[in-house]
């Protein structure tokens, strides 16, 4: 009778002598599926109810953003108007409803922090694309201009372009755009360098696979994750890019609501009507927070090595 010798799945773990041999388990054996962390559910919940205000909320609610009511001016929140109704969260100074101007503002702050991704994701993603995978003077002229463009701080970037251009909600998306495209061409082009020198990439070159094709097909797969990650964090820091044009008066125009605005509106009130800036930083704040913890989730679920 021939005798066969086990296959490794089959054969158990040798240990070494005087120690007991121990078989891996399926359980042990199988991959472990990463969930994702309470605060994160949280957070994306959260999130989705700012996006449902900002589709909804100026419709929805009664009030205008902008219309005026002197009788009713530095009203605290919860006080009654003159004309019936509550002021959930008060009145500023020229008697709007603050409520209305959060969801308003919240609108313009969803928009532009969208846009401002997507547009400078693009750029980004052709620069990056371009410079890691031709490399040569198209790599030494992108690095250089994004070099150039770093030396400057964004926020004074995006102030002298809004001051140029003027103040309007796609000239902010515009300036805003410029001030983030690099952050994603740096990210799309350390991944095109990497999956550039793999030898199924030099295969499908050898081939005779056009240029075109292989960036399509090979190249970018490996940038999607990574351009991921870039993006939901910029949408935050976009965020606060556009209260911070609007609260110097560089933003939306004045018939429009803005949390910026809105908190530069309460700077002289802020001993008598706190409620006029505060109530518009807190929410400003809680979303940028709130992206940055979706945006360290979504990271740390593609790489698990950033999470350690």
């Amino acid at each position: 009778m021939t005798l066969h010798p086990a296959s490794p799945a089959e054969a158990p773990d040798r240990a070494p002598a005087g120690e007991p041999a121990v078989t891996p388990t399926p359980a042990a054996s199988a991959p472990t599926r990463r969930r994702i962390p309470p605060r994160a559910r949280i957070s994306l919940a959260f999130l989705a109810l700012v996006v449902l205000a900002a589709a909804f909320g100026p419709v929805l609610l009664p009030y205008s953003a902008t219309e005026t009511d002197l009788p009713n001016r530095l009203l605290p929140p919860g006080a009654s108007l003159s004309g019936g109704g509550v002021a959930l969260l008060g009145t500023d100074q020229l008697g709007r409803d603050l409520l209305a101007q959060i969801l308003a503002g919240s609108r313009v702050s969803v928009v532009v922090g969208l846009a401002t991704v997507l547009i400078g994701g693009f750029v980004g993603l052709v620069l990056g694309l371009l410079a890691g995978y031709f490399g040569g003077w198209a790599d030494t002229l992108i690095s250089r201009l994004g070099d150039v463009q770093l030396a400057f701080p964004s926020v004074l970037l995006a102030i002298l372009i809004a001051g140029v251009l003027g103040p309007s909600l796609t000239n902010i998306i515009i300036a805003l755009a410029v001030t983030r495209w690099v952050i994603f061409a740096r990210v799309v082009r350390a991944s095109a360098i990497t999956v550039h020198a793999l030898e199924y990439v030099d295969s499908a070159r050898v081939l005779g696979v056009g240029h075109l094709r292989i960036l399509i097909r090979y190249i970018l797969p490996s940038c999607w994750a990574p351009l991921l990650v870039a993006g939901t964090a910029q949408i935050g820091l976009a965020m606060v890019g556009e209260a911070s044009l609007s609260f110097l008066g560089l933003g939306v125009p004045v018939t429009q609501a803005s949390w910026g605005a809105t908190i530069s509106d309460g700077r002289d009130y802020l001993s008598s009507a706190w409620w006029i800036s505060t109530l518009p930083g807190v929410a400003l704040a809680l979303v940028v927070v709130a992206v940055g913890l979706v945006s360290d989730a979504y990271r740390d679920h593609t790489d698990p090595r950033a999470a350690l």
